[in-house]
């Protein structure tokens, strides 16, 4: 098997898992496409009686810094909890180019996907060393907030810190 393949394989165990633990906190999992188009003929209620209020929507997209159609993992929305959350998952198991990523990722959170809240899942144990501590205290520095001027929330964890703050978030 190739390094891309192996990749893909990898990174859908990952995906999956999220699945895994929001789906057993009542999330039920929808394609973004098949939601939108069901909202956009039918209306918000139809779709919530469809779907329900506790989704997770997958393949979510928005535009990205450079002007082009992007896609996130998932968006969960939670109307008992007031959440809207945007989840990009990235695993690196091996040595490759995920970690060399980040500083688009950063950017695209801070000033391309609409929503205040960002989580992204980092795992897999093959980043550069100090790549994902860059992450995470970039997310944090005030110098990126405060020029951005933007009040958003971006968490850099691995998975069990995930599952963590999912079991805590959502009991």
């Amino acid at each position: 098997m190739n390094q891309g393949r192996t990749a893909n394989i990898t990174g859908n165990t990952l995906e999956q898992t999220v699945v895994g633990t929001l789906n057993s906190k009542g999330f039920r999992l929808v394609s973004f496409n098949d939601y939108s188009k069901y909202r956009d003929k039918k209306g918000i209620d139809a779709a919530e009686q469809k779907y329900g209020r506790e989704l997770l929507l997958r393949n979510v997209p928005f535009e990205s810094i450079y002007g082009h159609a992007s896609k996130t993992e998932f968006l969960l929305s939670s109307a008992l909890h007031d959440k809207l959350i945007r989840i990009e998952c990235k695993w690196q198991q091996v040595s490759g180019s995920v970690d060399e990523k980040f500083p688009y990722l950063f950017l695209n959170c801070l000033e391309a996907m609409p929503e205040q809240e960002i989580i992204i899942i980092v795992d897999g144990g093959g980043a550069k060393p100090g790549a994902i501590d860059w992450l995470k205290n970039t997310v944090t520095s005030k110098k990126y907030r405060n020029k951005s001027n933007l009040n958003k929330s971006i968490h850099v964890m691995n998975l069990r810190e995930f599952i963590i703050w999912a079991n805590k978030s959502f009991r």
